[in-house]
This record gives C-alpha cells, sequence and structure tokens, in this order.
C-alpha cells in the first residue's frame, strides 16, 4: 500500500514519471507574488521580493515605502531594506552566482545586495546610452547580464567578479525584439556571449563583433529560454507551437501545438526532459513524446529552473517538479517486481515478521547487490525523512545478506542525508536535491551557510564531512566582531578565543586586522599577541601602531626582513633621536640598520654615531666619505672638490684625537690631508691633474720628472722622507727623463748613503752602457762590479773584479752569462784553474 500511495502522486509524460512534492509551506504573510517583482536564486537559494512598481497596487496597512525583503525558500525573512535608489523604475532583477542580488534600474544603474539587503559598493553605470535611451529588457545567467534600452542597443557584463561593461554590435532594428535569450559564454564557440534575439519571422544572434540572421522562417517567436548546458533552445511561436532546437538552429528536435496563440507568461526547462509553459491558471509540462501533462493553479507562480527539475514557488508553497529517479521507480512503481521493490517488501514483511521476507530474498538473492543499491539511491533522492529512513532501512536489511556490497557507499549516503537534511530545515532554508548538492560541491553549501551567518551549521557539517573549519571559524570571530560593538573588549576576547582555539592553526593576525578596521584597535593589539606567525603578526602591529611590540617580535623571530620591515617603519614615522633610543637597546635591530646606513644613508648614519658617543665611527664614515669624493666624475683632478675632501679628512683627524685608542688614525689622517694640500697646489701650479691621490715617493717622483726640483725637496721636508729613500726615488727619476748630467752632478754632491749601485741600475735599464761605466769603478765590492760588468757585456773586466773577490761560485755564473762567447769562457776558465791551483774554491 505504502508503494501505492507513493506511485499515486505520479504523473507519466510518455513513458517517463514526474512528481510533484511540496518541500515548504511558506513562513512568509501577505506576500503577493502577483503584486510584486520576484527573484529566487538557484540551488535552493534565497528569494528577493519587492513590490512591482510598474503595477497599480492596493497597500493593506502597509507602508508606502517600498521595501526589499530578501527570504529563504522557507519563506523565513532573513533581512530588509527601504529601497532609496534613484534611477527610475525597476527593470531586472535576478541573483547571480556568488548569491548576490542585481537590481537594474531604467538609467542603465546597477545596484548589488548581499543576502542580508546590504547594498555591495561600487555600483555599476551601463554607460551613458542606456542613461539616455532607458533600459527596457534585461536577461541575467549564471554570473552575467545583458540589457537593451529603448534604442534597441545591446550592452552587457560578461562576468560580475570584472564588471565591465561593454556594448555588442548594432542591431540596427527600429523595432524593439519580441523575445531575448542568452547562451552562457562557456557555451559558445567563441567563448563570449551570444544574445538571441525573436525579430520578425526570424532570430538575430548578437555579438560583441557581429550579428547574424538564423532560424529564418520559424518565427516570430515570442518567448525563448535556453537549456542549462547551452545545446537547446524552447521557444513558443506566434501561431502556439513549442519548437525545442539545437541552439545553432541546425534541427528541430522536437516541435508541440499548445492550442493557444497566447505566448505563456513563463517557459522554462524542466532537466533536460521536458519543458514548462505556464498561463494565468495552468502549468503544462511538454516532453519529446506523448501527451503533455497539465498542472492547475488558482493562485500565480514563480519557476525557478534547476538542474534536475524545476521549484515551483506560490504564495502559500515552494514544490519540486522532478522526473522520478529509475531507482525510485523500479521501487514504487504500481506492480513492480524488480529486486529493489521486492527487497523493500521483505523488509516490510520482516518488520510484520512474516516468513515471506525469506522468501523474497531468496528470490533476489542474486541481484540483491543491485537491489541494495536502488535503496541507497532512491533514499538520496527523497525529501521526505522518513521515506530515506525506510529505504535506507531496506538497504541495511538486503546488505547483512550481502558478503560482495561496498559498505563505503552506505555510510557515504548516510552522511550526505544528514548535511542535506539540515540544509533543508526551514530555519535554514536550503532544499538542495542530491544532484543539486553534488553539482555544487560541499565547500559551497558552507560558505554560503556562513554567508548567511548559519556559522554553527556550517562548523558542524565542516567537523561532520572532514573539512577544514578555519574558514567558517575566521567569518564567525569576524562577524561576532561586527555585531558586539557593546561588548568590551577583554570579554569579547574571551569568547573568541574559545572558539578560535577550536582551529588549529588559524589567523589570529587575520581577525585582528577586521578589529582594528572596526576601530577596535586594543581588541587587535590583544587578538595579534596570540598569532603564533610573526609573518603576519608583525605587519599587522606595525599597522595599529604598535611599532615597538612589532620590533621586539620580529628581533625575537631572528628574521632579518621582518626587522627591516619595522625599522624601515618606526625611521619615517618617528624623529631622528627617538628612533635612535629604539633601536639602541636592541643589538640586532641595532646592527642591521648600521649595516643598512653604511650602504646607504652615511648622514643619518653619523647622526647615530654621535648620538651614542661613538666618534671614533663617525671619523672613519667622513674618512670613508672624503674616498668616495675622489671616485665621483666631477671631481677631476685639480678641482675645486678637492678641498671638500681635505675638509672631511681633518674633521675626520680632529675626531680621532679625542680618544686616545686611535693616535695611529689621528696622526694618518691629518698627514693625508696635508698631501692632498699639497697635491692639489701642485695640480694648480703646474696646471697638470696628476698628483692628487698619488703616494708621497711618487709624488717627489712626478715632481723631479717635471723638473720642479724645490717642489720635491719640499715634500721631503714636509714629510721628512729619508736621505737613502730620497736618493733612490731621485736616482730612477733623473734616469727616466734621462737627465745624465744631472745625475752624475747628484752623485758627486756628497757620498751617496745608498752607494753607487742604483745609479749603475738606473743606467742598465735605461740601456745606457757609457754613464753606466762612469759609477761601475766607484763600486767598493768587487762582486757588484763583476755582475756589473757582465751585465753591460765587459767580459774581461767582469773577470778581472771576480778574481779580486776570489769567488770560484761567482765565476761559474759569469761563465753561464758569456755561454756564448767562447773567448770569454776561456778567461773565466783560466782565472778559475788559477784560483784553483791557488787553492781557492
Amino acid at each position: 500500500m505504502a508503494a501505492v500511495s507513493v506511485a499515486a502522486e505520479w504523473q507519466l509524460l510518455y513513458n517517463r514519471y514526474y512528481r510533484k512534492p511540496e518541500i515548504y509551506s511558506l513562513q512568509w504573510k501577505n506576500v503577493d507574488l502577483s503584486r510584486n517583482k520576484v527573484a529566487c536564486a538557484s540551488f535552493g537559494g534565497p528569494i528577493a521580493v519587492i513590490r512591482d512598481d510598474s503595477k497599480i497596487v492596493q497597500l493593506y496597512a502597509e507602508s508606502a515605502l517600498r521595501k526589499l525583503r530578501i527570504f529563504n525558500s522557507a519563506g523565513v525573512q532573513i533581512s530588509e531594506t527601504v529601497w532609496k535608489n534613484p534611477g527610475g523604475r525597476l527593470i531586472g532583477m535576478a541573483w547571480i552566482d556568488d548569491q548576490n542580488l542585481v537590481c537594474v534600474t531604467q538609467d542603465g544603474t546597477v545596484y548589488r545586495y548581499n543576502v542580508h539587503a546590504e547594498l555591495v559598493e561600487p555600483n555599476i553605470s551601463m554607460g551613458k546610452e542606456c542613461f539616455e535611451h532607458s533600459v527596457v529588457e534585461c536577461v541575467f545567467w549564471g554570473n552575467g547580464m545583458v540589457c537593451i534600452n529603448e534604442a534597441n542597443q545591446v550592452f552587457c557584463i560578461p562576468d560580475f567578479k570584472n564588471p565591465k561593461p561593454c556594448k555588442l554590435a548594432d542591431t540596427n532594428l527600429e523595432e524593439l525584439p519580441l523575445c531575448a535569450a542568452v547562451i552562457d559564454p562557456q557555451y559558445t564557440m567563441s567563448g563570449n556571449v551570444e544574445v538571441l534575439l525573436g525579430v520578425g519571422d526570424h532570430v538575430l544572434l548578437v555579438e560583441e563583433d557581429g550579428i547574424q540572421e538564423v532560424g529564418v522562417g520559424m518565427g516570430p517567436l515570442q518567448k525563448m529560454v535556453v537549456s542549462r548546458n547551452g545545446k537547446l533552445l524552447a521557444s513558443f511561436t506566434h501561431d502556439g507551437r513549442l519548437l525545442v532546437m539545437s541552439t545553432d538552429f541546425s534541427k528541430i528536435i522536437f516541435e508541440h501545438n499548445c492550442e493557444s496563440a497566447l505566448p505563456p507568461e513563463q517557459l522554462a526547462w524542466c532537466g533536460m526532459d521536458s519543458v514548462l509553459l505556464y498561463w494565468d491558471d495552468m502549468l503544462l509540462m511538454v516532453g519529446p513524446y506523448g501527451d503533455p501533462v497539465r498542472y492547475l493553479y488558482d493562485e500565480p507562480i514563480i519557476l525557478i529552473p534547476e538542474c534536475d527539475g524545476v521549484r515551483i514557488l506560490s504564495n502559500n508553497s515552494m514544490e519540486f517538479l522532478q522526473r522520478v529517479p529509475d531507482s525510485t521507480v523500479s521501487i514504487f512503481k504500481i506492480g513492480s517486481t524488480l529486486p529493489a521493490a521486492l527487497l523493500y517488501d521483505a523488509l516490510d514483511h520482516f518488520d510484520r515478521r512474516s516468513a515471506k521476507a525469506d522468501e523474497n530474498l531468496r528470490l533476489i538473492r542474486s541481484s540483491l547487490p543491485e537491489a541494495v543499491e536502488a535503496c541507497i539511491d532512491a533514499a538520496g533522492h527523497e525529501f521526505d525523512i522518513s521515506r530515506q529512513r525506510t529505504l535506507l532501512r531496506a538497504a541495511s536489511y538486503g546488505q547483512a545478506f550481502c558478503s560482495h556490497f561496498q559498505r563505503d557507499r552506505f555510510q557515504e549516503m548516510c552522511k550526505t542525508l544528514r548535511v542535506l537534511n539540515a540544509a533543508r530545515n526551514h530555519e535554514i532554508g536550503i532544499p538542495l536535491s542530491i544532484q543539486q548538492y553534488k553539482m555544487l560541491t560541499p565547500s559551497v553549501l558552507i560558505g554560503r551557510l556562513i554567508n548567511a551567518y548559519q556559522h554553527l551549521l556550517a562548523l558542524q557539517i565542516s567537523e561532520y564531512l572532514g573539512m577544514n573549519q578555519e574558514v567558517v571559524i575566521m567569518h564567525w570571530a569576524c562577524s561576532k566582531i561586527t555585531a558586539s560593538l557593546a561588548i568590551p573588549d577583554a570579554t569579547l576576547l574571551e569568547i573568541l578565543l574559545d572558539k578560535l582555539k577550536l582551529c588549529k592553526g588559524i589567523s589570529y593576525a587575520a581577525v585582528a586586522a577586521h578589529a582594528d578596521k572596526n576601530g577596535r584597535r586594543k581588541l587587535a593589539a590583544m587578538l595579534v599577541e596570540h598569532e603564533p606567525r610573526s609573518s603576519k603578526q608583525v605587519p599587522l602591529l606595525l599597522s595599529i601602531g604598535e611599532e615597538d611590540t612589532a620590533l621586539t617580535k620580529a628581533t625575537e623571530s631572528g628574521d632579518t626582513d621582518l626587522v627591516y620591515l619595522v625599522l624601515f617603519h618606526i625611521w619615517q614615522k618617528r624623529p631622528s633621536l627617538e628612533f635612535f633610543g629604539t633601536i639602541q637597546a636592541r643589538p640586532l635591530a641595532r646592527d642591521l640598520f648600521i649595516s643598512y646606513a653604511r650602504c646607504c644613508k652615511h648622514e643619518f648614519l653619523k647622526d647615530f654615531f654621535l648620538s651614542t658617543g661613538q666618534l671614533q665611527d663617525v671619523a672613519f664614515l667622513l674618512w670613508k666619505e672624503s674616498w668616495q669624493l675622489a671616485k665621483n666624475p666631477m671631481a677631476s683632478k685639480g678641482s675645486p672638490l678637492h678641498s671638500p675632501r681635505i675638509k672631511l679628512t681633518e674633521k675626520a683627524q680632529g675626531l680621532f684625537s679625542e680618544t686616545k685608542e686611535h693616535t695611529f688614525e689621528s696622526k694618518a689622517a691629518e698627514e693625508h690631508a696635508k698631501l692632498l694640500r699639497i697635491q692639489h697646489e701642485l695640480e694648480v701650479s703646474t696646471k697638470q691633474a696628476i698628483f692628487v691621490d698619488s703616494s708621497i715617493s711618487d709624488t717627489i717622483r712626478t715632481c723631479i720628472v717635471l723638473g720642479n726640483h724645490r717642489a720635491a725637496v719640499k715634500v721631503k721636508t714636509e714629510f721628512k722622507v729619508s736621505e737613502k729613500r730620497w736618493y733612490w726615488l731621485k736616482v730612477f727619476a733623473l734616469a727616466t727623463i734621462r737627465d745624465w748630467d744631472a745625475l752624475e752632478k747628484f752623485s758627486k754632491e756628497k757620498r751617496p748613503p745608498i752607494g753607487y749601485r742604483p745609479f749603475v741600475e738606473a743606467c742598465v735599464d735605461a740601456d745606457e752602457k757609457g754613464e753606466a761605466l762612469k759609477y761601475i769603478p766607484k763600486l767598493a765590492d768587487p762582486r757588484e762590479r763583476a755582475e756589473a760588468y757582465a751585465r753591460i757585456g765587459m767580459a774581461k773586466e767582469a773577470a778581472d773584479a771576480a778574481s779580486q773577490a776570489k769567488d770560484g761560485e761567482l765565476l761559474g755564473r759569469l761563465k753561464l752569462t758569456f755561454a756564448q762567447n767562447a773567448a770569454a769562457s776561456s778567461i773565466f776558465d783560466t782565472i778559475r784553474d788559477r784560483l784553483s791551483f791557488q787553492g781557492i774554491s
């Protein structure tokens, strides 16, 4: 009998059964659909209602102000707001995929509201053309919208996530189209929006870059609607025919004569199997085969297409018209003897303690897994909880005798049904079918629950399904802060922490940022203390003005990037002395600041060192700056920029002199400044930029080379250059300019303290053997004389000098020098033999 009562509610459309159970008896009061504009969201979403300003209606004990009211699918009011928006009459209203309500007014202004009737900024303008020529029609799809103005121009917002209105190709129409439909961009070949306009006996396909006439001879079409998958188009013609064709208009799938030329008020797809047409008091369901099914209504209704059926909203109830699933048909069809029906019947006999239960099980033993699966599947498609329970009991009963059935399937269905039944509760009002739930996904359902402030249910579902609860708790915490302006910070902190600790790794910093945004800076500071990740904690502390705490946390983390972030922030906000005091007590921050300032901010670093009494460090910086001036392209040799260098060096010397530990640096800086001054003077007097930054020795040598002997003597005297060093420098300088007379005169001034060897070497290096011969005889050491003679190729004299030295080894080396000269070699051999005879080695 139970099966008979279930199947009695079905309607047969050719060979397919349809049912229309009532999901809710609506909770709202005094809502008349005929007096209002209504927008219903798909996937069991909310319902928006506002009084229709295009109709003259009688007001019953209600304000003349229009109110936008939002209900859930069970008619429970969620929110309301007074409609005060300018822009003229409300032309179109619909929910988009992210459950924002889009409202379009005559002047082309698009307003968006969330489910709490809060205006979402910014408003969008469809452009000047829509402002000048009023909008007359709007067509919505998933996440986009098309509107048509009085000038027959078509405008589009392809995606409200990036709401940029664009104008489609000009239609060149003189009259408004009879009807319009849109093919979702995801189903078009071009990937762009395609708008279908019913014009005369054909359809005009409008795109952004052109228009095209299609379906010639099929019209005029009074109504059009595109199927959910974008492949089929249902249309109602002027002569009362329903045409279903492909959206490329290549073929007509089926045609039905509706026996009325009056166009229906609404035309909608019921899944992919049938089309619904609604007139004032009748709903007609037409399939490709067989006679249509009629449903009569004595009140207005709204058709809400879903992926697997159509929800029907009336003044008092919400129904769901859908094709009966095959699994349900196999169980409840009158006279069914399929395994699933026998298993369901077996449970009934088992409950009545009848032996026929065992008989039924024996009949279907080989098909028991299929029967169990059918009962589980049928339970998933039921809205009635008691029927779900009975079907699952039948599946469980059959499963006990079926060893090969996968039990996970049963558990998963139980989980899914618990979630769906919780969402279908009239207080929540989201009547999802199992197919809609799978298409929507649990994560999106949870997102919609938290947007509706149903945090407890969202948290329970997340926990039950083993999903991440952080999103739910975070949203709850932020909503709690926004709604709890009267609660003291300390009390609210306890409430928040009690829930936030439920989720490991949750971002306290994000909640604190929301608290700061809502003007609760003290609460934000208390919350951020619980954030374990310094990378999130420190930036937020800076944003709420807790710089000292941020610096402490950054240095404790050891992350130099974070320390630098805080340093730069404080640096910009505080006076220099206060900043120096802040970092002086923190070694890591201080060292990082010094490291950075050494490279980029010398002046600031000098101020820091002065404030801390580190004079020697200031001196080193000044000295370094003087050298950097030398690298300045503007500081060309002999330019006035050398004067600042001298001043910087003298300042450094003065600072060094104030500390006993830096006597050497003080003296070095003093002499460096003195040398720079002399070199600068030399460059000015000689008009040659060749002195600055050369050494004392190079300066003396350059002066001699230039013939400025007085200047060379002055440098020698100023820097107390030793006589030996002076002689070395002057000998080689004179040899460089080949002033041999001056060199000879210099050698005779007095006995050279370096001897005559440097004179010889200078002459030999200059390849002046004759000049060298003037000084070789003056060499006191016979060995040096021998080697000097050998260098200028005088073998006999070298041999004589070597014999005076009585050094056999020297003779051997000299012989190798003259190895190419046989006569010279014989001389060295003779002398060595003589020395050997005398017993000298």
